[in-house]
C-alpha cells in the first residue's frame, strides 16, 4: 500500500499564511536574499525605489493570475518561455506608462525597469506557487511578497537618501547644514545599509525563536 502524494503546499496553507510567509517570513530581499540586483541599484532615491516596488508588485500580480488560470494548459515544456512571456509583455508596459506619465522617475530609474523582468523573486513565485495554486491565493502570495519586496526597497531608500542628500522623496529633512554623505549616493553604501537591515531582521528572527 502506497502513500498517496503529498498536496501542494499551497493547498495546506491557509490565506493568512501565505501573506505572512510572504511580507515577513520569506522577504525576498531581508531574508531569501533574491532581486539584490535592484536593491542595491535604485534605492538612492526613495521616488526610484518606490516607482520600482510598484512596478514588480503589479507585474507579480498580473503574472500570477495568468500563470494560475492557464496553468491547466500550459505543457512543462514551455511553461518558462510562456512566464517570461508574460512577464516582458508586462514590464514594458509598466514602461510606457512610466515614461508618459512620470519621465523624471523613468530617467532616474533608467535601463533598470528592464531588469524586472529577469527579477527571480516574479519567476521562482510563478514556478513554485502560482502554477500549482487557485486565482486567489496565487494573487494573494504575489501582493504579499512584492509588497515585502516594495517595503524593503522603501526602507533602503529612506536611509540612503537622507545620508546622501539630506532629503527624503524629494524634501529636504536635515537642514541646509547637513553634509552629505557621498558613499550612500553609491554602490557601498547600498552594500553597508543592506547589510544592517539583514542584520536586524535575522536578530529579531533569532530572538523569536529562542522564546
Amino acid at each position: 500500500m502506497t502513500d498517496s502524494p503529498a498536496k501542494p503546499i499551497s493547498k495546506r496553507l491557509s490565506v493568512i499564511s501565505i501573506i505572512t510567509n510572504g511580507f515577513l517570513r520569506q522577504n525576498p530581499i531581508f531574508v531569501l536574499g533574491l532581486g539584490l540586483c535592484s536593491a542595491l541599484a535604485v534605492t538612492s532615491r526613495v521616488n526610484s525605489a518606490f516607482a520600482m516596488g510598484i512596478g514588480v508588485m503589479c507585474v507579480s500580480v498580473f503574472s500570477s493570475l495568468s500563470a494560475s488560470s492557464i496553468s491547466s494548459v500550459t505543457h512543462g515544456r514551455v511553461r518558462l518561455p510562456v512566464y517570461m512571456l508574460i512577464i516582458s509583455s508586462l514590464v514594458i508596459c509598466f514602461d510606457r506608462i512610466l515614461q508618459a506619465w512620470y519621465p523624471e522617475v523613468s530617467d532616474q530609474m533608467g535601463p533598470y525597469v528592464g531588469l524586472i523582468i529577469t527579477n527571480c523573486i516574479i519567476l521562482s513565485r510563478l514556478e513554485t506557487f502560482a502554477a500549482h495554486s487557485s486565482l486567489y491565493k496565487a494573487v494573494c502570495d504575489a501582493f504579499a511578497v512584492s509588497t515585502g519586496y516594495a517595503v524593503s526597497l522603501i526602507a533602503i531608500a529612506i536611509v540612503r537618501e537622507m545620508l546622501a542628500f539630506g532629503s527624503v522623496a524629494g524634501y529636504n529633512i536635515l537642514g541646509t547644514e547637513w553634509k552629505p554623505w557621498a558613499v550612500m549616493a553609491m554602490s557601498p553604501g547600498a552594500f553597508i545599509v543592506l547589510a544592517v537591515y539583514i542584520w536586524i531582521s535575522r536578530a529579531i528572527v533569532s530572538v523569536k525563536e529562542e522564546k
